[in-house]
C-alpha cells in the first residue's frame, strides 16, 4: 500500500464553506454573537477539506487547498502532478469538492445572468454549444484522484487507470468574468499542455470541453480549439461538454471531468453533449451531439476555465 508519511493532498474549491457561512450569519443576526457555533471557522475555511482527508488517513505530505474558481480541481491535479514530477513526493490525493448551492450563491450567479432561465424544463436547460444556450445549471459534488509516480505504482502493484502527461496553466489578464475575446489564454494553456506532454496536435482523440452553456465561453472555447489545432484537425476532433449532464460543479468540476476522460479512455466510449438541437455558426465543431460514440482513445485533454481569467488544461493518456 501507500506509505502515508509520503502522501500529500491538494484539494480545489471555488466557494469553500458557503453553506456554513450562510447558516452562521443567520444565527448571528437572530441570536447575536453567542449564537455563532465555535466550529464556524474550521467548518468554513477552504483548506479544512484537505485537512480532514489527511487527519483521517494519516497523510503527512504537502497539504493545501487552492481556489481558481471553476478551474480549481484541474489546478489541484496539475499541481499534484508537478510535485510528483519534481520528486518531492511519491503520491498525492487530489481533486475538488464543492457544495455551492445556497440562496446567496444562486442569487449571485442568477443576477449576473450566468444561469439558465429555463426553470420549467431543467433537465434540458443546459445546452452547451447550442445556438439557444442561455446559461449553466449549478450542481454540487466531489471527486478525488490518487496520483503517484510510475515507480511507486508498480512497486505497490496498483491498477493504473491512465497517465497524466501534460498540464498547461495561464491567465487571460482581461476581465473578472468574461474570457478573452480572442481566446488567447485558453489557446496558450492548451498549447502548453500539448508541449508539456510532447503531444502532436493530430494525436489528440478527444477534448472534454469546459463548455458551460454560456454564450461567450462556448464561442471562445471553440475559437481557441481551432486556433490550437487548425481548422483541418479541429473539424475532425471529438469535443463534448459533460456539464450538459452533470451540471456545473464550479471548483470540483475539473476533477469530475478528468475522471470522465479516464473512463472514456478505458471504456472506449466518448460521452455526448446532450440537449444539442440547434447548431450555432460560431460553434462549428463536432460536439458529439446527444449520443455517445464508441472510439479507441489514446490521448484526451480536459479544459477548465474560471472567473478571474484562469485557464487550466490537463492531458491524459492511455496506459
Amino acid at each position: 500500500g501507500l506509505d502515508s508519511s509520503n502522501v500529500g493532498v491538494i484539494l480545489g474549491t471555488g466557494v469553500g464553506g458557503m453553506h456554513t457561512l450562510e447558516e452562521e450569519q443567520t444565527k448571528l443576526l437572530k441570536k447575536g454573537q453567542r449564537g455563532v457555533s465555535p466550529h464556524f471557522i474550521p467548518k468554513m475555511i477552504p483548506n479544512i477539506a484537505g485537512g480532514q482527508i489527511a487527519i483521517k488517513h494519516g497523510f503527512h505530505g504537502p497539504n493545501f487547498s487552492l481556489s481558481t474558481a471553476c478551474s480549481s480541481a484541474s489546478d489541484a491535479i496539475g499541481m499534484a502532478y508537478r510535485l510528483i514530477q519534481s520528486n518531492q513526493i511519491h503520491a498525492m490525493v487530489c481533486g475538488g469538492a464543492e457544495g455551492g448551492i445556497t440562496p446567496l450563491t444562486l442569487s449571485g450567479f442568477s443576477n449576473m445572468k450566468a444561469l439558465s432561465k429555463n426553470n420549467e424544463n431543467p433537465q434540458n436547460a443546459c445546452k452547451p454549444f447550442d445556438k439557444n444556450r442561455d446559461g449553466f445549471i449549478m450542481s454540487e459534488g466531489s471527486a478525488m484522484l490518487v496520483l503517484e509516480s510510475l515507480d511507486n505504482a508498480k512497486k505497490r502493484g496498483a491498477t493504473i487507470l491512465a497517465e497524466i502527461i501534460g498540464y498547461g496553466i495561464t491567465n487571460d489578464a482581461y476581465h473578472i468574468t468574461q474570457p478573452h475575446n480572442e481566446g488567447l489564454g485558453a489557446t496558450s494553456a492548451i498549447n502548453l499542455a500539448l508541449k508539456d506532454g510532447g503531444i502532436n496536435k493530430d494525436e489528440v482523440n478527444y477534448i472534454n470541453a469546459h463548455g458551460t452553456s454560456t454564450y461567450y465561453n462556448d464561442m471562445i472555447e471553440t475559437k481557441a480549439i481551432k486556433q490550437v489545432f487548425g481548422r483541418d484537425i479541429a473539424k475532425n476532433l471529438l469535443v463534448s461538454s459533460t456539464k450538459s449532464m452533470t451540471g456545473h460543479m464550479l471548483g470540483a468540476t475539473g476533477a469530475i471531468e478528468a475522471i470522465t476522460c479516464i473512463y472514456a479512455i478505458n471504456n472506449g466510449i466518448i460521452p455526448p453533449t446532450i440537449n444539442y438541437e440547434t447548431p450555432d455558426p460560431e460553434c462549428d465543431l463536432n460536439y458529439v451531439p446527444n449520443k455517445s460514440i464508441e472510439s479507441n482513445l489514446n490521448i484526451t485533454i480536459s479544459n477548465s476555465f474560471g472567473f478571474g481569467g484562469h485557464n487550466s488544461v490537463l492531458a491524459l493518456k492511455k496506459f
